[in-house]
């Protein structure tokens, strides 16, 4: 056994410390994993977490930043075929950002505690609620 379950083991006489006492660990736990991790685990599991969510974000930025300067310098260079394909890429970009959002907006997040049971990276709920009591 643990040291933190016999800490919640100890406490569960009363019921507003035990409920405090998951609180915080939960909390500890949302703190233990860096954006990083967070997006690590978002690529492995199923559904969208916020951290990787925002890092595909900002990919997108990045990628129509760079397609606009390639775009401004395509104009520059008065090459049509230049233009035309890079002009297609920037509306690949576009429609696949704006596809990407519209179906995040009907499935929603996931969070990444759900996503790191999923894949057996940390216990499930019923199994937290068995070891407590």
């Amino acid at each position: 056994m643990t040291n933190e379950n016999q800490t919640n083991g100890s406490v569960a006489g009363t019921g507003a410390t035990v409920t405090s006492a998951a609180a915080s660990s939960s909390q500890s736990s949302r703190e233990e994993v860096s954006s990083a991790q967070a997006v690590l685990v978002g690529a492995l599991a199923p559904g969208v977490n916020a951290p990787t969510w925002n890092t595909l974000k900002m990919s997108f930025f990045m990628l129509g930043l760079c397609l606009a300067v390639m775009l401004g310098l395509a104009f520059s260079s008065s090459d049509l075929s230049l233009t035309l394909h890079v002009a297609f890429l920037f509306l690949i970009t576009g429609t696949l950002f704006v596809l990407l959002s519209r179906f995040l907006a009907e499935t929603g997040f996931v969070s990444v505690e759900h996503q790191m049971e999923e894949i057996g990276l940390a216990p499930r709920d019923e199994d937290k609620s068995k070891k407590t009591s």
